[in-house]
């Protein structure tokens, strides 16, 4: 019988001390091998049949990933391009709730607008500064720079109280944390980081009155019927999600649905406590050096003050992680190991 572990080893074949997920996730074998097959099928001039069918496998797999029926799923490119339409939604004054130095993708659309009232505050206070005529509230599910959990179910509660919508970014949660996107509004993840995809792929989840979206970058592929809606205008949207589609990077999605079967097969519940038990042996670790990473309980991201300066030399020893704002960052997922770990404080202790 197959068990974490093998399936694990069977899949990936890391030639570095691979720490850096909360930037790029790694590419199982599976994904590896359906990424050569998409790239021959489009140098030998086969048909795309078998691409479009991946598309959509991703799209299924991914609601089921979040919890929510697979007609409120859509699929873009980029965190950034589905905030921009959700900005692009609300009425000129409204008041965007946000966290302080979250990702930029989260909250520069709501800047660019210009006639919006986009408020910051500390990632702990964001339920209670919830307030009448807040008329949305964006926020990370965990924080990129710091691995902070936001806590959701509070601002879920908040939101409600005072009539505003959510938004939620789980680009750094899914694949690991259990995703509820059906509690909230609005919610979006890029797909190259712990689903472990290629880059090119990012999924939008809306309502199923659709939230007063607008689908203005709607093309050819968000017609009820795609293929009848290649000239002119769009006679009829998708009567789902499918209307706030952008074109997919076809090849991308070859990889991506092999990898999202593999995230199901392990199941997220089993990857996560894999990730926080490293996340937890690694912190432990830095007690013993006399470090203290910032406070991120639960998360699978530490971050650690005043070490990212070593990032250089830790590239060096062959041990990839992240410097953010002077933080040495280091992101633990299945294909990591207790042995990882160890040998990143083994170098961080000389």
């Amino acid at each position: 019988m197959e068990t974490f572990e093998s399936r694990v080893r069977a899949e990936f074949t890391p030639k570095t001390t691979y720490l850096n997920t909360a930037s790029n996730g790694l590419l199982p074998a599976r994904a590896v091998a359906a990424l050569h097959e998409a790239v021959l099928l489009r140098a030998e001039g086969r048909p795309l049949t078998p691409l479009h069918e991946d598309v959509e496998a991703c799209r299924a797999a991914y609601a089921r990933l979040a919890g929510v029926p697979v007609t409120r799923v859509a699929l873009g490119t980029s965190v950034a391009a589905h905030t921009g339409v959700i900005a692009a939604a609300l009425p000129a004054g409204a008041e965007v709730l946000t966290a302080e130095n979250d990702f930029t993708s989260v909250l520069n659309p709501f800047h660019v607008r210009g006639d919006l009232k986009v408020r910051a505050v500390p990632l702990e206070r964001i339920a209670e500064s919830v307030r009448p005529g807040t008329a949305l509230v964006a926020v990370s599910a965990a924080q990129s720079a710091d691995g902070r959990i936001a806590d959701l179910p509070a601002l879920r509660e908040a939101a409600r109280a005072h009539g505003a919508r959510t938004y939620v970014d789980f680009s750094q949660s899914a694949g690991w944390l259990p995703t509820d996107a059906g509690a909230y509004d609005f919610s979006a993840a890029v797909s190259y980081k712990w689903l472990l995809g290629p880059h090119g792929a990012a999924f939008l989840v809306v309502p199923e009155d659709f939230g007063g979206l607008s689908p203005i970058l709607a093309g050819w592929v968000t017609g009820e019927e795609p293929w009848d809606s290649c000239y002119g205008p769009v006679a009829e949207l998708a009567h789902s999600a499918r209307r706030f589609d952008l074109a997919p990077a076809l090849l991308g999605y070859a990889g991506l649905r092999r990898s999202l079967e593999l995230v199901e097969e392990i199941g997220v519940e089993e990857i996560g406590a894999h990730d926080l038990a490293l996340a937890d042996r690694f912190r432990a670790g830095l007690a013993a050096l006399g470090r203290e990473p910032l406070p991120a309980p639960g998360s699978a991201i530490v971050s650690v003050p005043g070490l990212g300066f070593r990032q250089p030399e830790l590239a060096a020893a062959g041990i990839q992680v992240s410097d953010r704002a002077g933080s040495l960052r280091a992101a633990f997922h299945l294909y990591n190991t207790a042995a990882d770990v160890d040998r990143l404080l083994d170098v961080l202790s000389g």
